[in-house]
């Protein structure tokens, strides 16, 4: 359990640490000179079960509240200090608002220096205290009574932290990735730099690669201590101290965060719901600038609010921070805003999504976006998603947000019922939509089949306008694909049809392609250039040449170099060669020369099909080789029997001893 102290300057807050765990916190030449705490300080108290209480004791001057601030985030409990002789004083109250805004539910305050004062103005005092928690996160917390001089109460608070460490439910630190909020930085000679901080999320373990944000800089752990002993690993609700090779000192600071890369998402952007202060005199209007203090880092920025409106005294609204400089945030991060100078605490609250977008912020569908996102569960967030069937899901997003790791994300998919749909950049929607715009595309391919018969297909934009326009175009072409997979539908190029349309479906086209199919399907792997074919045929070049070409948008033939159309037949067939070439390889990839080979063509002609291979998604170029990227049998059909490779024609022996004779030229004409 991590324990924050929290209250006015020289209430006794340090001392109290000092008699719970025998470590003065103040570490600093100018504490111990000025007596007075200045940054954070650490201290662990090991209890009998051996678990341990970790203590962050914070200053309580008005002009450290910077560095109170770092320390009380991601803390388990606090203790708020009162000393009894003083009462409740101006710090006492700002930092019981932060405790409030930064939802701090577990807690006891502390009355110290009881020795000072009489039991009446000590029972005032803890009255005064308890009116002061009523309505905010502490109401209800106990009331301690302590002297580090006597020693009264001391073993009692003891007791009281023991039981709440021993309640306390441990933070699962599995289904996510790692996360560390940086406190401290320093340098060790021998080791290099070593960050402290607390661990929000997940576990990290000695070796393990992380990256420094928003900085971006790639880090290894190479060492790694808790209450300063040699550790294996850190988890989730623990203090740590992880020595990090790769970045120089400078490159890390207080604010920074050391995570798994897949959280690596700076932003400057965050949309967030803000509670105001009840006590503010004014609204914060619109562009009003902050100070955003998220985890240890303190970022100027400013307030977006809708429609230019304001944020009254205790009102409690979504509005979007645009900050001056990047962070890293999770939805669900808990932030306090003060002032402009940084003099005075405004209010707080909880981030939403902190990679909003900077348009289309008051749409229906952001809007029901943001309803979900405020869902501290993911379940209940992909819930409310379903419910608005018309909602996509950016899976990667969604799964950023909320720390996800993908078996955990698969499980919570699989149980919303939602269906993926594409790769690179996957999106999730309900099986009943999906559905939906299946059936929509076929329903309008047929009716455009109907109104146009000549027509080689139906633009994919335009079909995506008519069946569904508020998917975006790449989940639209990944489910235009498994409809291509399942042979429901043709792609080709930007064109989609249903199977078996033939826009060239007239009695002169036919005749004319019962003429040029077996031409082109008896040259094999080099058919001739059309100028030749229209020759070889007896036809007019123009005309087979637009004949060609429609048939192209058909899909019966592809245009495969500058001048040469291949039946989809043969180009099976070529792919073919390509997947059984890579299959001989031993690391699955072949070479232009070793294509050619297999197909007895000229280089240029293999260079020029692999690159059509390439376009059609079916190889893939990786420097000078090439790989089998997907399945050739959707685009083109299945091939038919390869067809033996032709022997290289042998070289014409030469007579011993006898060079070969040129043959003269021919006479030129006078």
């Amino acid at each position: 359990m991590i324990v924050a102290t929290a209250g006015h300057i020289d209430h006794g807050k340090t001392t109290l640490v000092k008699t719970l765990t025998g470590v003065d916190t103040d570490r600093l030449p100018e504490e111990k000179a000025r007596g007075i705490s200045i940054d954070l300080g650490f201290a662990y108290l090991p209890l009998p079960g051996g678990a341990t209480i970790g203590f962050v004791d914070v200053p309580g001057h008005e002009r450290f509240i910077r560095n109170m601030l770092a320390g009380v985030c991601g803390i388990d409990y606090a203790l708020l200090v009162v000393a009894a002789d003083d009462g409740i004083m101006p710090q006492t109250l700002e930092h019981l608002q932060i405790l409030d805004l930064l939802r701090v539910t577990r807690g006891a305050v502390v009355v110290t220096k009881v020795d000072r004062v009489d039991a009446g103005h000590l029972a005032q005092v803890s009255e005064n205290i308890e009116a002061l928690l009523a309505g905010t996160s502490l109401e209800g917390a106990s009331v301690m009574p302590a002297s580090a001089v006597t020693g009264s109460g001391i073993a009692e608070l003891r007791a009281l932290l023991e039981r709440e460490a021993t309640q306390a439910a441990a933070r699962s630190s599995t289904g996510q990735h790692f996360r560390l909020a940086i406190d401290r930085v320093f340098s060790v000679a021998g080791s290099g730099t070593v960050v402290t901080g607390t661990v929000f999320n997940g576990q990290v373990r000695t070796g393990d690669r992380l990256v420094v944000s928003p900085s971006g800089h790639e880090v290894r752990v190479r060492g790694l201590q808790k209450r300063g002993s040699a550790a294996d690993t850190a988890s989730a609700g623990e203090r740590c101290a992880l020595n990090l090779t790769g970045p120089d000192l400078e490159d890390v600071t207080r604010g920074d965060w050391v995570l798994a890369a897949a959280l690596h998402r700076p932003t400057r952007r965050i949309d967030a719901r803000v509670t105001v202060l009840a006590s503010e005199a004014q609204p914060l209007k619109h562009w009003t600038p902050v100070h955003l203090h998220l985890a240890t880092s303190d970022v100027t920025a400013r307030l977006a609010i809708r429609r230019g409106a304001a944020l009254a005294p205790g009102a409690s609204e979504v509005v979007q921070l645009i900050l001056d400089k990047p962070v890293s945030a999770l939805r669900g991060d808990r932030f306090i805003l003060r002032d402009q100078s940084a003099t005075r605490t405004l209010g707080g609250g909880i981030v939403i999504d902190p990679i909003a977008p900077s348009a289309r912020r008051s749409s229906a569908a952001r809007r029901v976006e943001l309803e979900a996102l405020e869902a501290s569960d993911p379940a209940d967030a992909l819930s409310h998603f379903v419910a608005h069937s018309d909602c996509l899901v950016d899976l990667p997003r969604f799964e950023m947000l909320y720390n996800l790791v993908p078996d955990r994300a698969r499980a919570l998919y699989s149980a919303a019922g939602l269906v993926q749909l594409g790769r690179e950049r996957p999106f999730g929607v309900t099986r009943a939509r999906h559905d939906a715009i299946a059936a929509s595309i076929l329903s309008a391919l047929a009716e455009f089949h109907r109104q146009q018969p000549q027509a080689a297909g139906l633009d994919i934009d335009t079909l995506r306008g008519q069946v569904a326009a508020s998917l975006p175009p790449e989940p639209f072409l990944a489910l235009l694909r498994e409809l291509a997979d399942a042979r429901k539908v043709e792609v080709n190029s930007n064109l989609t049809r249903i199977p078996g349309h033939n826009a060239t479906a007239n009695a002169a086209d036919e005749k004319l392609w019962q003429t040029v199919q077996p031409a082109l399907e008896s040259a094999g792997y080099a058919p001739p250039p059309v100028a030749e074919l229209a020759v070889q045929l007896k036809l007019k070049e123009p005309i087979l040449r637009d004949f060609l070409h429609r048939k192209a948008k058909g899909g019966d033939v592809q245009k495969v170099t500058a001048d040469r159309f291949y039946p989809r037949t043969t180009l099976a067939a070529l792919a073919a060669i390509a997947q059984n070439t890579a299959q001989q390889q031993p690391n699955g990839t072949f070479t232009a020369a070793q294509y050619r080979d297999a197909t007895g063509t000229g280089r240029s002609l293999a260079i020029e099909i692999l690159e059509h291979l390439d376009r059609l998604g079916i190889t893939q170029r990786i420097g000078d080789a090439r790989k089998m990227r997907r399945d050739y049998v959707p685009l083109l059909g299945a091939a038919p029997p390869l067809k033996p490779t032709p022997p290289k024609p042998a070289a014409p022996a030469k007579a011993p001893g006898l060079q070969q004779r040129r043959p003269f030229p021919p006479p030129r004409k006078r």
